[in-house]
């Protein structure tokens, strides 16, 4: 049984009322399944909730979240959520609006409207990259978290040191709303130790969604000790590195379960701790070229002709960083100048983060990427391919995330890049 503090227990006796007694109930029981002996407070500022679609089967969800409401039993903490599934800018036909409007996001207005009662941070607060320095949600290393958002999880607890198991949806409202999680895994000292040694020992910088896939795929939950990668990304979190570890992350925790991974001599603990973070008996992967290649090569394809001319491209699961955009912008110059176009052979929509957003159209570089007829825009791209008249579209990526997902097809960035600039006729 789990031993809880007289508040708890106060809360859980109905202290604050019957709903809240059922949220405490419902924490306890979930850690109960993992062996969690207490609970222990949620410490961040703002928590970061998962579901941000209004899907009109979520009618259960709805029901819930008007309870904690008419109870006053809204978070405990502002909270950002992953980003909406709609923007009129994205390419879209008649028929696939209409899906979506009607028969799929039908609740989004309706939905939005409970998230602000139940204490959404702002209404720029729509991103699966909450941590990004634009949004204004970034944990500190050693706060407990009550997150779900498994790409955000991953970069929390890997690259700024936060404490976060992987919650499912709702789970991670009922930590904000108690102001409480159960105190397994992730948060725990032994659960933070490193299961896996992964030696990385390429010939060249690998791309960091197809690492993280190789990587995922092979210890699953488990948490890896990646070595090698300082040859390309050095000893200090710069904006490169950190943009390089979130792509890398999302494709570990997507691709497989992870949760949290170090990196030697990079990521904070890695740099308190080196190998002493390495558990006994820890197995050990070693990733060369062949090895990168061979997990490429037998990624699925499932269109339904394999020789299909890309109709579209996303660029950007999770959301691309402020300097993603302005190094995509430069390349995707460089490539059309090379190509003899102006603008992009595929239609093209790169995804990032609202506050980023408004960043990156103030500055230079928001005119030049418009110029070469890339969207840019907030949504979700796994969203839009949820619809079941976009699934069966020739989708091209560089996600790892979205190829897992959903049915688009992945290249790495060069031959992506080199798909939208070349592709088609001149322009």
């Amino acid at each position: 049984m789990m031993k809880l503090t007289d508040e708890q227990q106060r809360i859980l006796d109905g202290e604050k009322g019957e709903t809240m007694a059922k949220v405490m109930k419902t924490l306890i029981m979930y850690g109960e399944i993992f062996g969690a002996e207490k609970l222990v407070p949620v410490t961040s500022r703002y928590n970061h909730l998962v579901t941000s679609f209004g899907l009109k089967a979520l009618g259960p969800v709805y029901d819930l979240m008007d309870q904690l409401i008419r109870a006053g039993a809204v978070s405990g903490q502002k909270f950002s959520v992953d980003p909406r599934p709609l923007d009129p800018n994205v390419p879209a036909n008649f028929l696939q609006n209409l899906v979506f409007k009607k028969f799929m996001y039908s609740k989004q207005a309706f939905y939005e409207d409970q998230l602000r009662q139940l204490g959404l941070m702002d209404e720029d607060a729509f991103s699966c990259a909450c941590y990004l320095d634009e949004q204004g949600n970034r944990p500190a290393k050693g706060e407990v978290l009550s997150w779900a958002e498994s790409s955000a999880v991953v970069y929390a607890n890997s690259v700024l040191g936060a404490r976060c198991n992987r919650n499912s949806g709702i789970m991670d409202l009922m930590g904000s709303v108690a102001g409480y999680v159960p105190y397994f895994g992730l948060l725990t000292d032994e659960g933070r130790k490193a299961t896996w040694v992964v030696r990385v020992q390429t010939t060249r910088k690998p791309e960091a969604q197809l690492l993280g896939s190789v990587i995922g795929m092979k210890v699953m939950e488990d948490v890896p000790y990646v070595m090698g990668l300082d040859r390309w990304l050095g000893n200090e979190l710069t904006d490169a590195a950190c943009a390089y570890l979130k792509d890398f992350g999302a494709a570990t925790a997507s691709n497989g379960a992870v949760g949290l991974y170090h990196i030697d001599g990079l990521t904070p603990e890695a740099k308190e701790q080196g190998a002493a973070l390495i558990a006994p008996g820890a197995k050990e992967y070693i990733i060369d070229d062949a090895e990168l290649q061979r997990v490429k090569d037998n990624y699925p394809l499932v269109w339904k002709d394999a020789n299909a001319k890309p109709k579209l491209c996303f660029v950007g699961c999770p959301h691309l960083s402020l300097q993603q955009l302005e190094d995509w912008t430069r390349r995707l110059e460089e490539g059309l100048q090379a190509a003899g176009r102006k603008k992009v052979a595929v239609p093209t929509v790169f995804t990032t983060a609202p506050g980023v957003k408004k960043a990156f159209e103030a500055g230079p570089y928001g005119a030049r990427l418009a110029a070469t007829g890339v969207i840019l825009s907030c949504i979700c791209p796994l969203m839009y391919m949820n619809n079941p008249l976009c699934g069966p579209m020739p989708v091209i990526t560089c996600s790892n995330k979205l190829r897992t997902y959903t049915t688009a097809r992945y290249y790495t960035e060069e031959e992506l890049l080199a798909q939208i600039t070349k592709g088609g006729s001149r322009q």
